[in-house]
């Protein structure tokens, strides 16, 4: 993409995780283009971008919105990321190099700091240190097939929602499964990296489901 394009992915990108465009409102180009202050050209190329990633989807007559996530399709979400991300692990703890184990700390060094700060936790951090944290394992796993397959499957608007309800202790304890699985990596048992990352999953489900629900 351009690097305008860019820029109106970075923006359009921040609003629909943000809320800032409402899930099941159709949203024009022109007000994507006003939103973002630049022309129709890099704005539709970023939305298609982002279609392509499913954080926005188009209609049969062609307009664009945000997807709508029935509480069926957001199990199934969970479900099937659970599923590829655990067999991400174990391949990945086959695969991985000692850089990469070293980067991931860093990552979690990062999530740690998101965390701890003085207040209520970064919130933005922590999504930002996460999606880091799993794009490195799934980088060491090798497979574009798989990653494919997790671009389609993982809602990067329910990610984030998931992440905005969890207190502090649901993100130390998901910060303890990432520290675990670096110590998984650091012997390469990919069992044990499938299994902590299929509860990690799970976890992230559950405590979705339990906060939407209050």
């Amino acid at each position: 993409m351009s690097k305008a394009s860019q820029e109106a992915y970075r923006k359009i990108r921040a609003g629909v995780l943000s809320g800032h465009f409402p899930a099941g409102q159709f949203v024009p180009e022109d007000e994507f283009a006003q939103f973002c202050g630049l022309s129709r050209t890099p704005v539709r190329e970023a939305i298609a971008e982002l279609v392509a990633e499913m954080l926005l989807q188009r209609s049969d007559t062609n307009r664009v919105f945000v997807p709508v996530w029935s509480d069926e399709d957001e199990e199934e979400m969970f479900t099937l990321r659970a599923m590829l991300e655990s067999h991400c692990a174990q391949r990945a703890a086959r695969l991985i190099t000692d850089e990469q184990i070293a980067a991931l700390q860093s990552h979690c060094d990062f999530i740690d700091a998101a965390i701890r700060q003085s207040g209520e936790p970064d919130v933005s951090g922590f999504v930002e240190g996460n999606r880091r944290f799993h794009a490195g394992i799934l980088a060491a796993a090798q497979s574009e097939r798989l990653a494919q397959l997790l671009r389609f499957v993982v809602s990067q608007v329910v990610v984030h929602r998931t992440a905005e309800q969890y207190s502090r202790a649901d993100m130390e304890q998901s910060q303890r499964d990432h520290r675990d699985l670096v110590n998984a990596f650091a012997v390469r048992d990919g069992v044990w990296a499938s299994a902590i990352t299929n509860t990690h999953i799970r976890r992230a489900a559950n405590a979705y489901k339990t906060h939407r629900a209050t």
